[in-house]
């Protein structure tokens, strides 16, 4: 047990762990996750765009809510060593944070085209790698994503196209339905549009650079910082026309950071047959989940740790989407 840890690895006997969500402003955002999800927003006046639902960020460290660890950060819970492989398994990796951030996406407009530095280039540029996987929770009618860039389209035209006002010319734009996934490798040009709910699962990074915003005003008024020159070092311009993943059964992506699952559970069924001992973190896609008086619905985002999920059944038909190390 690492000294001063006031807990040892039998104390912890949670078969989940559910944590506080942190809500952040956004221009594109709406009132989805108030509307829908029944949440208490911060301010009713302001979009909110995000839900952070489990977070290891300095700026955005996520809070346990309830049982003998209610309180204490997720930065905490990974730094203890005490704790580490009880709650997230021998899998877990030797690195310094929770390596994984999970959050909500309420895109009711258009986010900016914007590109995320890969590993290669981002201590360079002073920012962070960052892979994530998008899973369509919902989608309006004619909503679409954009990725890639198309046929013919070289950091030349691009720039070009930038000067001129017309970058939308030059990204890739598919039509997407609920259920759907996409995953976004550090370097692929991107943009959510309009009308979509998301929910994101990538790694603990918050480094964006935007290099195109619409010509739109911020909230506050101003225009948003833009990042040309670094967008255009980090673009992959080789990602011509791609398309939408396509699930290989229960497995939506495996890379490097994380694997990716969707499950359907029939009525009664225990969450134990999907995690197989496995540490998880489970996104409720449909139906609902208990484990006594504690009941998960759509949108909500639990902590299972390494041989736990017997407790936790569904209430009659269920989908999840399961979340556990490479």
């Amino acid at each position: 047990m690492v000294v001063g840890s006031p807990y040892r690895m039998s104390d912890v006997t949670e078969s989940f762990i559910r944590f506080e969500p942190i809500y952040q402003t956004r221009v594109w955002g709406g009132r989805l996750l108030a509307d829908r999800f029944g949440r208490p927003l911060p301010d009713p006046s302001l979009p909110f765009g995000e839900s952070w639902e489990i977070s290891a960020r300095p700026e955005a460290d996520s809070r346990v809510a309830g049982g003998s660890l209610g309180g204490r950060r997720l930065s905490e819970l990974w730094a203890d060593r005490a704790l580490r492989s009880s709650l997230f398994g021998e899998k877990a990796p030797e690195a310094d944070r929770f390596p994984l951030l999970f959050k909500i996406l309420d895109a009711r407009d258009t986010l900016s085209i914007q590109v995320h530095p890969p590993a290669s280039i981002a201590p360079e540029l002073g920012g962070e790698p960052k892979t994530e996987v998008w899973y369509i929770a919902d989608a309006a009618p004619g909503a679409k994503l954009y990725f890639g860039v198309k046929e013919g389209v070289d950091e030349a035209r691009f720039r070009g196209a930038l000067i001129s006002g017309e970058a939308e010319s030059c990204v890739h734009a598919v039509p997407v339905s609920k259920g759907q996934h996409l995953f976004i490798p550090s370097g692929r040009l991107h943009a959510i549009g309009a009308g979509l709910l998301i929910y994101e699962i990538q790694q603990n990074s918050d480094t964006t650079y935007r290099v195109y915003d619409w010509n739109r005003p911020g909230i506050d008024g101003k225009p948003r910082e833009l990042h040309v020159e670094e967008s255009l070092r980090c673009i992959d311009f080789t990602d011509v026309n791609p398309g939408m993943d396509e699930p290989q059964g229960n497995l939506l992506v495996s890379c490097e950071h994380f694997r990716l699952e969707r499950h359907a559970l029939a009525a009664g069924a225990t969450l134990d047959a999907v995690t197989r001992g496995r540490f998880a973190i489970l996104t409720v896609v449909a139906g609902e989940i208990t484990d006594g008086d504690s009941v998960f619905s759509e949108g909500d985002f639990f902590l299972v740790p390494p041989g736990g999920g017997a407790g936790l059944h569904a209430i009659g038909e269920a989908e999840a989407l399961l979340t556990t190390w490479p």
